[in-house]
């Protein structure tokens, strides 16, 4: 109905009111209620004798629907459907969809809240944990998840020993069940951020008659207790989640959620340009990202920039045994170079692994090598017993598509940077994500590039998992330092900020000093979307959340 047509259908109503008034007479109520069709409704109260009666409109909107699928396409790729091994930024997005931990981030925020534990308590001075678990909480078959369950998840994670097993090893003294829906976890000494450790996908109950106990199961779909289960796996292909019916909190907006795996960042754009996917999530090409948003159909979001990117040096190689070597191929290093010519100045030059606006930051490896110091670098060369005629030869590994298709580019500038000495020779060499996570496990590659995705926000997730002996194993345990790991396992445990500070930043300049890794830069995370796709949450975790996301039906 028009604007118009509701004016002449209320002054009808009114006349038909006021007829009603003469006719009835003084001291007698009456109420009418006229619904025009099913979108208003007019009320009118009048009562005989009183001034003219007073109308009132109210609308109602017929409850929004929306779409039952949801479809994002990736270059990413799963390397372990098992959180004893899964340790990489997509398979743990997967796993923040199919699971929950103890504690969960609330979305947009760096707040934790409690996940599948209702209640939990602190004792001993932070050295024991006592985490009440939900009466409702259900494994995707709908089998009950109990107190048993999660400390053989966890016991299990020590078992194995995978990439993530710090996350248990290094903290945890002992694991008790206490009734069914109570576990007492004992660590080692108190851990002042362990509530963000236990949001960690390391942490997730899995199913014990699903999961072997002792050996990694990398395809297993049988999930764990939260909003998604998997109901299909092709590997590189195609992941289907629909939503868990025993989940005990709120229920997806997207019933479906269709992941499909695209080769490279191209056919990822044009999938989304067509229509045949919804999200381009990681990684579309910077170029790319800038002509999408031009388009008038699509929404491109910005993400928090806490993702760092950097070189490793095994240090057990020769001659990267050799401190003065790692310390030229530092000072050589052309950061700007990288971020302008590669990213078009959508990342920045990062001097420390401790990623800029986080307390403690300090830019170590800026102010004792400078930026692309080519002159120390030779120096230093010259002290290690290199020249122009007996130069440095270094192999040089990256992957492909894990970290977009720039990473070819990267490579191939940090070969220029360091070559410019005129007294380095680089062969750059590459290896697919599953390959160079198992030459790189195994201490088989001399100098790599990788990525780190905060797993909580804390100095101590950017130092302690890269430097901590032992704590590296994911990085085939490329260096150690006993002074160091002291300095760590101190600011750990300290709970004045201030000394964790002072600590980290001593721990910042002997990473500097030693350079067995070196930052390169520090980024933001850009998602390409339908316009008519809402509930995108891209905060300090990076993860996306598909149960927040959903389009109109029918749009």
């Amino acid at each position: 109905m028009s604007g118009k047509d509701w004016g002449i259908a209320i002054v009808l109503l009114i006349l038909g009111l006021l007829i009603g008034y003469f006719a009835v007479g003084p001291g007698k109520t009456i109420t009418t209620t006229v619904t025009q069709t099913s979108v208003k409704t007019v009320t009118v109260t009048q009562t005989a004798g009183a001034p003219p009666p007073k109308t009132t409109t109210t609308q109602t909107t017929p409850p929004k629907k929306y779409a039952d699928t949801i479809v994002i396409g990736v270059t990413d790729k799963v390397s372990d459907l098992d959180p004893a091994n899964a340790y990489d930024f997509y398979t743990w997005e997967v796993f923040n969809n199919i699971g929950e931990g103890p504690f969960k981030y609330k979305p947009g925020t760096t707040e934790l809240i409690k996940g599948i534990i209702e209640d939990y308590e602190v004792q001993e001075g932070g050295k024991v944990y006592i985490l009440k678990l939900r009466k409702n909480l259900k494994f995707a078959d709908g089998t009950p998840c109990t107190a048993k369950d999660l400390k053989w998840s966890i016991d299990r994670v020590a078992r194995i020993e995978g990439d993530p097993a710090w996350f248990v090893l290094d903290f945890v003294n002992k694991t008790e069940v206490i009734d069914d829906y109570t576990l007492k976890i004992v660590l080692n000494q108190p851990v002042a951020f362990y509530p963000a450790v236990l949001a960690v996908p390391t942490y997730f109950p899995i199913p014990p008659d699903k999961y072997p106990a002792d050996e990694i199961s990398s395809d297993n779909t049988a999930g764990s207790v939260g909003p998604y289960k998997i109901t299909k796996w092709v590997r590189d292909q195609v992941l289907i989640l629909e939503a868990n019916p025993y989940y005990y909190g709120e229920k997806p907006k997207t019933p479906k959620v269709i992941v499909k795996f695209y080769k490279d960042a191209t056919t990822l754009r044009l999938a989304l340009e067509s229509g045949e996917i919804d999200i381009a999530w990681r990684t579309l090409n910077p170029t790319d990202i800038k002509d999408l948003t031009k388009k008038p159909d699509i929404q491109v979001i910005e993400g928090k920039g806490s993702f760092i990117r950097y070189i490793v040096f095994n240090t057990k190689i020769k001659p990267f045994d050799n401190k003065k070597v790692r310390q030229a191929l530092a000072a050589a290093l052309d950061r700007k170079a990288i971020t302008e010519r590669v990213f078009l100045g959508t990342v920045d030059p990062l001097y420390s692994l401790v990623p800029m606006g986080m307390w403690s930051h300090i830019d170590a490896f800026k102010e004792k090598y400078g930026e692309a110091n080519i002159e120390l670098a030779k120096k230093l060369l010259k002290e290690a017993g290199y020249s122009v005629s007996n130069k440095l030869k270094v192999e040089l590994w990256y992957t492909p598509s894990h970290y977009g298709d720039t990473e070819a580019d990267v490579a191939a500038l940090i070969k220029e940077a360091w070559e410019k000495t005129g007294m380095v020779e680089v062969t750059v060499k590459s290896a697919e994500w599953s390959t160079y996570l198992e030459l790189t496990r195994k201490g088989q590659l001399p100098v790599t590039l990788y990525g780190w995705y905060p797993d909580y926000i804390d100095p101590d997730n950017y130092l302690f998992p890269f430097l901590h002996t032992g704590s590296n194993r994911w990085l085939g345990e490329p260096y150690s330092n006993p002074d160091l790991d002291k300095i760590l396992e101190r600011a750990q445990v300290s709970l004045d900020q201030k000394e964790r500070e002072r600590l980290y930043k001593q721990a910042q300049q002997i990473l500097a000093d030693d350079a067995p890794i070196v930052p390169i830069f520090q980024g933001k995370l850009y998602v390409a979307a339908k316009k008519n796709v809402h509930g995108i949450v891209l905060d300090p975790i990076m993860l996306l959340r598909y149960y927040l996301i959903y389009k109109e039906a029918g749009s």
